[in-house]
């Protein structure tokens, strides 16, 4: 029996029952206590169409063919206008053949224990933003990026590619501790003016040696 007038002795009719209520009450199992305007309530569950979740205090709509299938069918006025929830008992699926859009004045949060996101193309525009999680595992075809400021703080950097092209317009400087270049072939460098100092050593070992 979906709603059980709470006076005592108030029989069940065939005839159809629609109202404006207040309700009083949230009840376990998903049942709504309802106040009509006699002051008689009414326990009733929501209809699945009413994706409003309704509040204590809230002006509701109940209707039904008789007074033991009625339900909650529709929020009319909500004691707190400035909190709307959408509530389902189940999944919920949003699908559009056209366009969707989601847009929000002040903030729009996104919690979910699995997030998943696919489309053909995409765009994001981001004025300010800041990641913060445990892992990234990116696998893109192609990667560009162009900004004026490049910072990059870790503990441990490990890059491997088949070639790598590093073009610097103005002034390249390393500070590192201590320095292990390896090359399996040759090893090139050539400016117009190259000065090799050291504080105490400078070996140059070789099976030849030749300079000039």
């Amino acid at each position: 029996m979906n709603v059980v007038p709470l006076r005592p002795g108030l029989a069940t009719t065939a005839t159809p029952v629609h109202f404006v209520g207040r309700l009083t009450a949230s009840l376990p199992d998903s049942e709504f206590e309802v106040e009509d305007e006699h002051g008689e309530s009414w326990r009733c569950r929501r209809a699945a169409g009413c994706l409003l979740r309704p509040e204590a205090g809230d002006t509701v709509l109940l209707s039904g063919p008789d007074s033991a299938r009625v339900y909650l069918i529709a929020v009319l006025e909500q004691v707190d206008s400035s909190v709307s929830r959408l509530d389902a008992a189940g999944a919920l699926s949003i699908e559009s053949p056209a366009g969707l859009r989601l847009s929000s004045g002040a903030e729009l949060q996104m919690r979910a224990a699995q997030w998943n996101l696919q489309a053909d193309s995409g765009q994001c525009r981001v004025d300010d933003m800041r990641f913060t999680g445990q892992a990234l595992d990116a696998t893109v075809g192609r990667l560009r990026l162009v900004g004026q400021v490049f910072e990059s703080v870790a503990d441990r950097v490990v890059q491997m590619a088949r070639r790598v092209l590093r073009v610097v317009d103005e002034t390249e400087q390393v500070r590192v501790g201590h320095l292990d270049c390896e090359a399996g072939g040759t090893a090139r460098m050539h400016a117009r003016h190259t000065v090799v100092t050291a504080s105490d050593l400078v070996k140059v070992d070789a099976t030849q040696i030749h300079m000039g």
